[in-house]
């Protein structure tokens, strides 16, 4: 049967995008909040933990088991039923099941587009018990080596629209395998990871007689939105242009300053420059005053009197 469901896993499976370090990071934080619970233990008894408050919704356990009581006697653990057979890598003396139930988290770190959920997610990962304070801890990888390991969900949700259900498994390596729902909403796995039933989402139908046609013209949106959106777009043109020209006025305005601010200050500089040569005698002639040289600088020559 093991076989089986390994062919069946590998005819199913669907490669999708699951956003696998924010669901590795949340498996993290929940292991850490799990072995929380762990305060004075007792081995084969499940301890249900508390979960941050900004994840209201989400259920977590822990259950710490001896390695060889697991694999000679298997063990039923919340939806979760394990076989005998079931054998960890690496070895680890204990081991603690840290089970998850994401609620309505679910499509929030699994999202799988295309599908609808009917059940939450439901995890299961291995770690080892050696130091219940650890945080971190890598995961144990665990596998069914006879009989598959059973989740019997509760709780799902009607199929209203009659499609076929199908059982996701959402491995810890971020693949994503898809397979047929057993008898009693059961889903099988061979290792942990985690694991839901959902239904494919399926487009509403057109409504009968109103088949489009191929060669038309796509119809008016209703309400006149059509209308709007060109008139939206005309005002969007009409106001690029206007701010276009305030823009090109604002910037030849600066243009003209600039130019009339560098003659003021030339005309200054040349005022200045002028105040400071030396002053002139004010005469006055008749009712006129002007400037006069006190002294002669330059004593003039009579040419007769010049003498080779």
């Amino acid at each position: 049967m093991l076989v089986v469901l390994i062919r069946l896993s590998r005819l199913s499976y669907l490669s999708a995008e699951v956003s696998s370090g924010q669901a590795a990071a949340l498996d993290v934080l929940l292991q850490d909040y799990a072995y929380r619970a762990f305060v004075q233990p007792k081995t084969g008894v499940p301890y249900d933990a508390q979960v941050p408050s900004n994840l209201t919704g989400v259920q977590i356990a822990a259950l710490r088991l001896r390695s060889g009581s697991l694999y000679r006697r298997g063990v039923v653990y919340k939806e979760f039923e394990f076989p005998v057979g079931v054998n960890e890598s690496p070895y680890a003396e204990r081991l603690v099941l840290v089970y998850q139930n994401l609620g309505n988290w679910s499509v929030v770190y699994y999202p799988l587009p295309g599908y609808s959920y009917l059940t939450p997610v439901l995890g299961l990962i291995a770690y080892d018990a050696i130091n219940l304070s650890a945080k971190r801890l890598p995961y144990l990888d665990i596998k069914a080596t006879d009989d598959p390991i059973k989740i019997k969900f509760q709780d799902v949700k009607p199929n209203p629209d009659g499609a076929a259900v199908k059982c996701v498994t959402f491995n810890l390596d971020g693949s994503v395998n898809l397979s047929d729902v057993g008898s009693g909403n059961t889903c099988l796995a061979v290792q942990q990871g985690h694991f839901s039933i959902v239904v494919e989402s399926i487009a509403p139908a057109p409504s009968p007689g109103t088949t489009p046609n191929k060669g038309s013209p796509p119809s008016p949106t209703p309400g006149g939105r059509g209308k709007k959106k060109s008139n939206s777009k005309t005002w969007i043109i009409v106001g690029s242009v206007l701010g276009g020209l305030a823009l090109l006025a604002l910037l030849a305005f600066l243009v003209l300053w600039v130019h009339k601010y560098r003659e003021r200050k030339h005309l200054e500089e040349m005022e200045k420059v002028a105040d400071s040569g030396e002053a002139l005698h004010m005469t006055t002639v008749g009712d006129t005053k002007a400037p006069s040289a006190m002294v002669t600088r330059t004593q003039p020559t009579i040419e007769s009197e010049y003498v080779p």
